[in-house]
């Protein structure tokens, strides 16, 4: 624990786990502009996406992990400098298994994500994200990207009755 008034999350530093490639139903995947009406548009990615994969009773929980995602790569992963007109820095993906939802959002930003500590200003909306998404996603984590791609993905876990 940092004496910076952070901390880090457990488990972080980690990859998805095992998951079968072969058992992927289904994958979808959307750029989002480097502005806050991403996060609109992001829900409104998930609902469509869900509801074709039949899973739209699963969309409050989802969807409040993708906007926490995606607005935590907005605010804190996307450099200020970032030209409007560049290829969209921020992806959301979303990826169904049998027994399994994954969303992952990737973002130029090689710095680990962090959450402040819930009792310094619980009632601040800024910090909080992380926390909501452990709370409302049954795993998650983050890994920086490999080879010429620069930045990291967070991902979020669901399973799926």
């Amino acid at each position: 624990m940092g004496t910076n008034g952070s901390t880090m999350l457990e488990p972080l530093r980690q990859g998805l786990p095992p998951l079968d490639p072969s058992a992927v139903s289904s994958a979808a995947a959307c750029s989002l502009p480097a502005r806050y009406e991403a996060v609109g548009s992001a829900r409104q990615f998930t609902r469509s996406t869900l509801c074709q994969w039949g899973l739209e009773e699963r969309f409050d929980d989802i969807a409040l992990v993708v906007s926490e995602l995606v607005t935590n790569a907005l605010r804190h992963a996307l450099p200020s400098d970032t030209p409007r007109e560049q290829d969209p820095p921020v992806r959301l993906h979303l990826m169904h298994w049998t027994e399994r939802l994954v969303c992952a959002v990737r973002d130029p930003s090689e710095e680990s994500p962090v959450a402040r500590e819930a009792k310094e200003d619980f009632a601040a909306e800024s910090g909080r994200g992380l926390f909501l998404v452990d709370s409302f996603s049954d795993s998650w984590g983050w890994h920086p990207l490999a080879g010429t791609l620069d930045g990291k993905v967070v991902w979020a876990l669901f399973r799926l009755a």
